[in-house]
């Protein structure tokens, strides 16, 4: 897809094969910058005039919007980049709120000495997971730093969403008896960008999850399913996301640890690192708090990839915890991760 695009448009930056202190200058650099390299694979309506922001028409229902900043390392990994990793991510925040992605912003940090080729697959994967999302980036801001100083490509984004349901979709709304589904296998992402990045070699490739969600969300809408919480398990993985729910909701979770899907691998994987599956981040996943009775709905409307991982136990005397029924009849309470278990991930 790449060859086919460049020679389309080849990129014309011939005489400043890497990203020079110009580029961020606000002069013709700059201005060649942004019309040969992010205008054409961005282009669409309200980014044409590139004015200083986007004039959007009003969106009927209530708008979602958020914020995220990528600075993954390596840049490349198998199932995405950091393009990608930044259109998903922030279409999937969006998601979460049960909202219908609309618009991004973008603004990238740029280190001097980048190779303009790598810039370029960058912005490509970019326009590829934004068509794929249904959104549409539509303003955005490029700065240099001095090399040694940017590690390549930050990527700063915002979105913005309109929720058409009239669902309250969050921590507040969940319920004793919900049941707690998952949306698929947990654990890849944070190990493929692992694996890239100390170059480590496994019987079986493992590729990210990276994923735009509000497909599968706006299905689940659609179908009728009552939702009452979606979260994505990004940094911190599963272990974060059910803990920071389960104290925002002041309620008890139960888990059962065989039904939380982890592929073989990456099990393996875990092992040999010494990390826990449930904290290692995804960019792909989702768990959703759902009434007991549509449980069946839901999994049917995820195509069968649902996970019926645990539910919400009654309020009572002790704190929220999350716990964890294990294979062997023990339970294990899960704990926020003590520091940054794997950096530079998302």
């Amino acid at each position: 897809m790449i060859d086919e695009f460049a020679l389309q448009c080849p990129i014309p930056l011939d005489d400043n094969p890497t990203v020079q202190m110009g580029h961020g200058g606000g002069g013709r650099m700059t201005r060649e910058l942004i019309e040969r390299v992010f205008v054409p694979v961005f282009a669409n309506e309200a980014l044409a005039p590139l004015h200083d922001g986007a004039i959007l028409p009003p969106a009927r229902g209530r708008l979602a919007f958020t914020t995220d900043t990528f600075v993954v390392r390596p840049l490349f990994f198998r199932g995405g980049d950091v393009g990608t990793l930044a259109v998903n991510g922030t279409v999937n925040d969006l998601a979460m709120c049960g909202a219908r992605p609309l618009y991004l912003s973008a603004g990238f940090i740029l280190e001097e000495g980048l190779p303009i080729k790598d810039l370029w697959r960058v912005v490509l994967s970019m326009g590829a997971a934004a068509k794929a999302a249904g959104v549409r980036v539509v303003t955005g801001d490029t700065k240099v730093v001095d090399r040694g100083h940017g590690d390549g490509i930050y990527i700063n984004t915002a979105g913005v969403g309109v929720i058409e349901t009239d669902l309250t979709i969050g921590p507040g709304s969940i319920r004793p008896g919900d049941a707690i589904v998952l949306n698929g296998d947990i654990g890849r992402h944070g190990i493929a960008v692992m694996a890239e990045r100390e170059g480590l070699q496994f019987e079986s490739e493992i590729s990210s999850d990276c994923a735009p969600l509000a497909g599968p969300v706006q299905d689940l809408l659609r179908a009728g399913v009552e939702v009452h919480c979606l979260r994505d398990l990004t940094r911190g993985g599963l272990t974060s996301a059910l803990v920071e729910l389960g104290e925002s909701a002041a309620l008890p979770f139960r888990i059962r640890e065989d039904a939380v899907p982890v592929r073989d691998e990456v099990r393996g994987a875990c092992e040999i690192l010494g990390l826990e599956p449930f904290s290692v981040a995804n960019e792909g996943r989702f768990v959703a708090f759902v009434p007991s009775g549509q449980v069946e709905l839901a999994r049917a409307t995820l195509g069968g990839e649902g996970a019926v991982i645990g539910s919400v136990e009654p309020r009572g005397t002790d704190p929220p915890f999350v716990r964890v029924e294990t294979p062997l009849g023990t339970t294990r309470i899960l704990d926020l991760p003590s520091g940054e278990q794997l950096p530079r991930i998302c």
